[in-house]
């Protein structure tokens, strides 16, 4: 069996919403896990900015495979992966064909490495971080650095509303399986198969925001009778729950290592360019 066929087999639901469980609420034994909340969105926001700055195809090779390297120890999930790979892909592919439809001038698929390059850098960057950081110390690092405290408690609840999301969508999903009826005929290239799973996602949409909608209000009653406006507002109280965000040795060590990396990837860049 080749890598396709295993990676195809294990593409099913619940398989997929493991994967998004496990992006979205961190993995806290990868070293990116260890540093302050602070550092790594300062981090990833320099490294989604300086490759954008540059048009040096080794300096951009370089900072991709830096990122690479962090992607690889934050143990970034593979479905990910595969799907940034297929991204890529697939802009190649389109620009070849466009090429050919264009006069067989091959120009534009040259030009589009550096963007290529630039894209997985800040995606991987981006899938580093994220894999990495935990909810709620993403919400007390927007907090700590001055965000206001309704807008980083709705990225917190975002982050904790994703699994009852996907739970419901998959109970209206099985709700309409089960009540309806699947075309008898799979149709030329099971083109009927395809339309009735395709109206079945769409239509299941429509139900899932409207519960979505009334869980969230019941759960801001909930809050608000609990004092929740008051204690973002209340200094004493965001002192107590932001009191452990402090920037240690490790955090220095992982800005010196980074500030040397990206410093030989120019310098490279500047005496070797591509």
């Amino acid at each position: 069996m080749s890598v396709f066929q295993k990676f195809f087999s294990k593409l099913t639901v619940e398989n997929i919403k493991i994967e998004l469980m496990r992006t979205a609420y961190g993995n806290e034994q990868t070293p990116l896990a260890r540093l302050d909340p602070r550092m790594l969105i300062l981090w990833v926001l320099v490294y989604s900015i300086i490759p954008w700055l540059t048009h040096n195809m080794t300096i951009l090779i370089g900072l991709t495979l830096f990122t690479a390297v962090l992607a690889y120890i934050s143990r970034v999930s593979p479905l990910l992966i595969i799907l940034l790979i297929i991204g890529v892909i697939s802009q190649f592919t389109y620009l070849v064909f466009a090429a050919m439809f264009l006069g067989n001038s091959y120009a534009a698929l040259i030009a589009v490495i550096p963007v290529a390059l630039k894209v997985s850098c800040v995606s991987l960057a981006t899938m580093a971080v994220f894999t990495s950081m935990d909810p709620e110390k993403f919400s007390d690092a927007l907090l700590k650095m001055g965000v206001p405290g309704k807008f980083s408690f709705g990225v917190s609840y975002g982050y904790r509303m994703l699994p009852i999301l996907i739970e419901e969508y998959q109970s209206i999903i099985h709700s309409f399986r089960l009540r309806g009826k699947q075309p008898e005929k799979p149709g030329f290239l099971y083109v009927r198969y395809i339309y009735y799973y395709a109206k079945m996602c769409v239509v299941a949409f429509y139900p899932m925001m409207l519960n979505t909608a009334k869980r969230t209000r019941t759960t801001v009653e909930a809050l608000e009778v609990r004092g929740f406006s008051y204690t973002l507002e209340n200094n004493v109280a965001k002192n107590l729950k932001l009191g452990y965000l402090k920037m240690k040795k490790y955090d220095v060590q992982f800005l010196a290592i980074t500030l040397l990396v990206t410093a030989s990837v120019y310098t490279t860049g500047i005496l070797m360019p591509l």
